[in-house]
């Protein structure tokens, strides 16, 4: 390594002044060279021996709104493989549901080439904004968008769920696979039924092919497309899961606050992906904010039933200080 024991006087005058030029005037080095009568080489190597002696030093200011080192430390705290942190203009819904999207689209847009079969949850309006923002990525493995919950409901809720996983294949170029079944059903013998259908099960064959997950994280309180979809429990099923510790659920599959599994009453009720299953999935993106769903994303994250997270500063911060 360079050392200003093994240079003379007038080259750490010499590497000084084009250091000064270059960092501090701006210019660039074939006028460098031509100013003091060197070489463009001399000029390379001077602005390294700058650097190796501490002359410049380099430093990243951290723009106001961009979280590095919050997401460093959500990272560090709960092991994860990537965090994104991100502010809302607003304190509405609608402004946090927009960051949080834009957010996780950005980070989507650069893993999903990578991966070839990839699941998306229905019913989250994180997710919603999320495929909404996305850009196409560039060309990459993935071929295929799997719907992995039950996306048939009342209403315009119908068009949610199928929405997510045919904007998400549009966007990457994949062929969509829609899980067109009801996420609860309103029976045992009705999910049995259905089941048994090749359609329902062929789409379930994908389900340990998956190389990534896309995840919203719901309470105990259904979300506005959920509970309008009228894939939602009752509110006896609602106070017996909390009477159980229940927090959050990713998929209709219900976590306590270490996120171990907890048993519901309409288990056997549900069609889309297992507790299990998911967990094999190599990542698995968690897309969720706000404060209310605080105890459901740290249950989550301290099951490690996610891989990466996107969530908002607010959450971000209490995340760190309360692991």
């Amino acid at each position: 390594m360079t050392s200003s024991r093994n240079l003379t006087a007038d080259q750490l005058r010499l590497v000084t002044k084009v250091a000064r030029l270059y960092h501090q005037r701006g210019l660039k080095q074939p006028a460098i060279a031509r100013r003091l009568e060197i070489s463009q080489a001399g000029v390379s190597r001077a602005l390294r021996d700058a650097e190796k002696l501490g002359i410049v030093r380099t430093t990243v200011h951290i723009p106001e709104g961009v979280f590095a080192d919050l997401e460093a430390e959500l990272e560090d705290a709960y092991g994860l493989g990537g965090a994104v942190v991100v502010e809302p203009e607003g304190d509405g819904d609608t402004d946090l549901f927009r960051a949080i999207g834009d957010g996780a689209a950005a980070f989507i847009e650069h893993i999903a080439p990578k991966c070839e079969v990839i699941g998306i949850s229905s019913w989250s309006e994180s997710l919603f904004y999320t495929v909404k923002a996305m850009r196409p990525p560039p060309k990459g493995a993935t071929r295929s968008i799997i719907q992995v919950l039950g996306g048939i409901g009342v209403s315009v809720s119908n068009s949610v769920a199928t929405r997510l996983t045919e904007r998400l294949a549009q966007v990457t170029g994949a062929d969509p696979v829609f899980l067109l079944v009801p996420g609860i059903c309103s029976d045992e013998e009705a999910r049995r039924v259905m089941m048994n259908d090749l359609s329902c099960r062929y789409v379930f064959e994908f389900f340990d092919k998956l190389s990534l997950l896309l995840l919203g994280i719901g309470t105990l309180e259904p979300s506005r497309y959920l509970s309008d979809s009228g894939n939602r429990m009752t509110a006896e099923e609602q106070a017996h899961l909390r009477s159980l510790g229940a927090v959050g659920d990713v998929c209709q599959r219900f976590y306590d606050s270490v996120g171990k599994p907890v048993p519901t009453p309409f288990e056997n009720r549900v069609i889309g992906i297992g507790f299990e299953q998911m967990l094999r999935v190599p990542r698995r993106v968690g897309v969720a904010g706000g404060m209310r769903k605080f105890e459901a994303i740290r249950g989550a994250l301290r099951g490690g039933i996610l891989t990466a997270l996107v969530t908002d500063a607010e959450v971000a911060r209490r995340l760190v200080a309360e692991p």
